[in-house]
């Protein structure tokens, strides 16, 4: 056979097959809707993606479950023109609906609808509103204005299922809401289709949200304190809190503000930033002002912290103030403490010229009690001691004793061989003298040495040693058994290695509490009566001599 015969029949007998092979159809896929219907009502869908009202009903099957659905308008459940009807929804057309587009080009296109159908209208209901004060908007669902658009039919609006007068647009208005405007608001269309009068409806819950309103005058929380401290050259974050009231979100403002010159939000370096919280009900306003680098400026200028309600407002200042940095802080408690050590130290070297100068003019409580006709009973011993010793201690008693403290202090002293009356009792004088006295002043001198006669201008020698010496025994006596007075404790002489082991326990005792006072002799100006050896003794002698006292309780 001729080969091109023969590839002439195969090209024959192949192209009827490939030419007769069908082409395979593309459906496109639509999103699941699903609607929730009130029972007794009607009901029209046209799938979501569809632009016109109408098709040909050639281009549609519609099937619930996979059963066809039948295109007889006299049917419950129909379609037509595209669209899917329910004219009176019942229990039965709760389910999964199928509808199939077929173009001509072959392609297709599949839509998806899920039914519930409920017999309460709270199951039935769209998303509800809530609002706490003003007024509200309420919308008629979509699905209600779709059908009326579609069939021209009429809107009214229920509460609670009582027809609301004079409400037919899509949208009602709530104004000035009120605790009473809660309830179940109802959009409903009634349409006609067939010469017949259907109803669709969609209901929303409206549950206003009433709060409590309070506005007192707003109160400054933050700053507490008219002042702060800060580093000069460092940042710094100023706080300004202000309680507005209760649930007044929108009349509560705070800010911070200068006494002088522009706004700080007009300044370079200088941040504020504000915000409102409410915190258990309680309304805050807190304005934040943050400042990059404290100037010398910002040291003396006033920040004013102003809060703002409806009907006032309250102010507060704040002033920054420079710390004071730690080498001046120890510059100051160096200083604190050398003025403190250095008064510690004049007060301890002049505290008996303090108390001398001041003591006369604040008497204290117990100088009332301190009372005698003698300021000062003096006892001494003449007996074993040496010329030297003697003759100083006749010098102290006859010239430098009276001179200082009777004749320029105004003190008046007892004084054995000067003022006892010859023949007198001497028990009883030593007794009623030492009584009128109120310190006794003792003369220490060495234990050893001669005596010495003592003429009309010197004492006279004491009648017994110092250990067996009445007024010796009774004055202390008098000072360390009965404490009604004082010792005067002063020191003539050289002591010597001994020191006081001959004295009685008693005055040992008391030397070791209180030193005594040494006569400085030889010294220039020890005669002085402001040397430091009288200061000493007159810090010891009552503060107002016996004549003065005397002299004032007789006035």
């Amino acid at each position: 056979m001729d080969p091109s015969r023969l590839l002439f029949l195969i090209f024959t007998l192949m192209s009827p097959f490939e030419c007769s092979e069908p082409a395979k159809l593309q459906c496109v896929e639509s999103d699941k809707e699903r609607f929730i219907l009130l029972e007794g009502e009607a009901f029209y869908i046209m799938p979501y993606d569809l632009t016109e009202t109408y098709y040909p009903d050639e281009e549609f099957t519609w099937y619930k479950n996979d059963s066809r659905i039948s295109n007889d308008e006299s049917k419950n459940v129909h379609y037509h023109g595209g669209a899917l009807y329910f004219l009176n929804v019942s229990a039965e057309d709760s389910g999964f609906y199928h509808a199939r587009r077929n173009y001509s080009s072959g392609n297709c296109s599949n839509h998806y609808v899920v039914i519930k159908v409920v017999d309460d209208i709270n199951k039935a209901l769209y998303v509800g509103e809530n609002n706490s004060h003003g007024s509200l908007l309420l919308y008629c669902p979509n699905t209600v204005t779709a059908i009326c658009e579609v069939f021209r039919g009429n809107l009214s609006w229920m509460k609670d299922f009582k027809l609301l007068q004079d409400q037919k647009d899509e949208d009602l208005w709530i104004e000035n809401i009120v605790k009473e405007d809660a309830g179940i608001y109802t959009c409903t269309c009634t349409w006609e289709h067939n010469q017949r009068v259907y109803k669709s409806s969609g209901s929303r819950r409206f549950k206003p949200e009433i709060r409590e309103h309070h506005q007192p005058r707003p109160v400054i929380i933050s700053p507490a304190e008219k002042e702060i401290f800060a580093d000069e050259g460092y940042g710094i974050t100023l706080n300004c809190t202000v309680l507005c009231g209760t649930n007044v979100e929108r009349d509560c403002h705070a800010s911070w503000e200068p006494v002088n010159g522009p706004a700080f939000k007009e300044r370079h370096g200088y941040h504020v930033k504000t915000s409102v919280a409410n915190e258990r009900n309680n309304t805050y306003a807190t304005a934040v002002l943050t400042i990059d680098r404290v100037s010398s400026e910002d040291l003396q200028t006033e920040f004013k912290c102003t809060g703002k309600g409806f009907y006032d407002e309250a102010l507060k200042g704040l002033r920054i103030n420079g710390r004071v940095s730690i080498v001046a802080l120890a510059i100051r408690g160096a200083c604190v403490l050398f003025i403190a050590v250095l008064g510690a130290v004049l007060v301890k070297c002049f505290a008996i010229d303090l108390t001398l100068c001041f003591r006369r003019y604040c008497p204290r409580r117990s100088q009332k009690k301190d009372v005698g006709m003698y300021d000062a009973y003096v006892v001494y011993q003449m007996q074993s001691m040496d010329k030297a010793t003697e003759e100083t201690l006749c010098q102290f008693i006859s010239n430098h004793l009276p001179s200082v403290l009777e004749e320029k202090c105004g003190y008046r002293l007892f004084i054995h061989g000067r003022d006892d009356i010859p023949g007198e009792d001497h028990l009883e004088l030593v007794e009623a003298r030492m009584k009128q006295s109120r310190r006794l002043m003792v003369i220490l001198t060495p234990g050893s040495g001669s005596g010495c006669d003592i003429t009309d201008q010197h004492p006279a020698s004491p009648h017994s040693s110092m250990t067996e010496g009445l007024d010796w025994q009774l004055g202390l006596h008098r000072a360390l058994v009965q404490r009604e007075m004082s010792v005067i404790l002063i020191e003539i002489g050289d002591i010597g290695r001994e020191g006081y082991k001959h004295l009685p326990p008693g005055l040992q005792h008391l030397i070791l509490h209180r030193a005594p006072i040494r006569w400085p002799e030889g010294s220039r100006g020890a005669a002085s009566w402001n040397s430091r050896f009288w200061k000493r003794v007159r810090f010891q002698m009552p503060a107002t001599p016996a004549n003065e006292c005397s002299q004032s309780a007789i006035i």
